[in-house]
């Protein structure tokens, strides 16, 4: 997985899409090159929230795009109907359709998409479905990527501590039942607990999954990270897709009030956010595809769940964009190679529901304030 290194933390890629609604069934958008006489042979079909989220659909869809662009294969993406509320089977619908349309692989973004992947997979064994923030499914059409986000929790929590910072917030998606998004909270503890300690300092978190389980941008949300910064906290990690919206607007209101992204650098929306705990789904995306068309799934990816760490340049913190002043990007390099090296190895153990504070109990220098 080396040859990620080379594309992980590149700026995002812009695109033009074209959008269509198809009466209530997925939305979907035919994208360059044009269609052949066989179909779409690669299809992504988008988890909850928009398909440019400037997060985890964004970087999915923009890691196919990008192979797709390459090789000149044909490519459509698949939005299930109903949005942030679409079902088991609006995903199912979804899937089916990129089947229809002349699918031969089909990326799939999102741990939610568990239940579509097995009945459509199940029911076309010649087609394959890359899941991605996924898990072996014991299919060998199926193969997972997956990603140490407790790294880039740790990164990002460790800086923001390192750059000054003692007032942070962490809102999460999925209701506290996201696998990955709960990797990322753990983490962002973890690495400023590490800070911290080292500062000599105490650091508060405020921590809440209470307006994130759609991972949607709402009134609700806003309200609630602006009382946040209202009440002092001074840089917020919003983990969880277009929930960044709202963070951004509630950041908006005041003046020193930050921001750290998620998944992709999103660094290019304002200049209130001095990091993101980054994941490389498109260079991952980009090489998987690249192992199918190189005929090399029965080898290396049936029924494979690859966990991409700092080891593999799946994690970490974008450096071309660095604003900090006080943690350097020397200082993260340092940090970075002794998490890729497993000189320091940054906890995944996180309960299944982690809708509760319980578990982030006791950690030094932190005191975290579950809501």
């Amino acid at each position: 997985m080396k040859k990620i290194v080379k594309t992980l933390f590149a700026g995002a890629m812009a695109f033009s899409l074209v959008a269509c609604s198809n009466g209530g069934e997925a939305e979907g958008g035919s994208d360059t090159p044009a269609t052949t006489d066989e179909g779409y042979k690669i299809a992504v079909v988008t988890d909850v929230g928009q398909l440019m989220d400037k997060g985890f659909n964004q970087g999915t869809y923009e890691g196919a795009q990008a192979y797709a662009d390459a090789h000149g294969i044909s490519m459509k993406y698949y939005q299930p109907a109903n949005g942030s509320d679409a079902t088991d089977n609006d995903r199912i619908d979804a899937m089916k359709q990129a089947v229809e349309n002349g699918a031969e692989v089909i990326v799939t973004p999102g741990f939610l998409q568990a239940t579509a992947i097995e009945a459509v997979a199940k029911e076309n064994p010649d087609v394959k479905f890359v899941f991605v923030d996924g898990w072996a499914m014991g299919m060998d059409n199926v193969t997972a990527i997956v990603y140490k986000e407790q790294e880039s929790g740790y990164f990002a929590g460790y800086a923001a501590v390192k750059e000054g910072y003692t007032k942070l917030g962490f809102t999460g998606g999925g209701g506290g039942a996201n696998p990955a998004v709960n990797r990322y909270g753990y983490g962002f503890v973890q690495g400023a607990s590490a800070a911290a300690t080292e500062e000599g300092v105490d650091v508060t978190i405020k921590y809440s999954y209470k307006y994130g389980e759609t991972f949607s941008a709402s009134t609700e949300l806003q309200t609630q990270i602006a009382g946040w910064y209202a009440n002092g906290t001074e840089v917020v990690f919003a983990c969880g897709g277009s929930m960044f919206q709202s963070v951004l607007s509630a950041a908006a209101e005041y003046e020193n009030a930050k921001i750290i992204g998620v998944d992709v650098d999103q660094s290019g929306e304002s200049s209130k956010v001095i990091t993101s705990a980054m994941k490389g789904l498109s260079a991952s995306v980009e090489q998987v595809l690249g192992q199918f068309y190189d005929g090399k799934w029965d080898t290396e990816l049936a029924d494979v769940a690859q966990n991409l760490g700092a080891a593999d340049d799946g994690t970490g913190l974008p450096t071309d964009t660095w604003s900090m002043t006080n943690f350097s990007v020397d200082d993260y390099k340092a940090l970075f190679d002794k998490v890729a090296s497993g000189e320091l190895t940054p906890s995944a153990d996180v309960p299944a529901d982690a809708n509760n504070g319980d578990w982030l109990k006791g950690i030094d220098h932190v005191t975290v304030e579950f809501e």
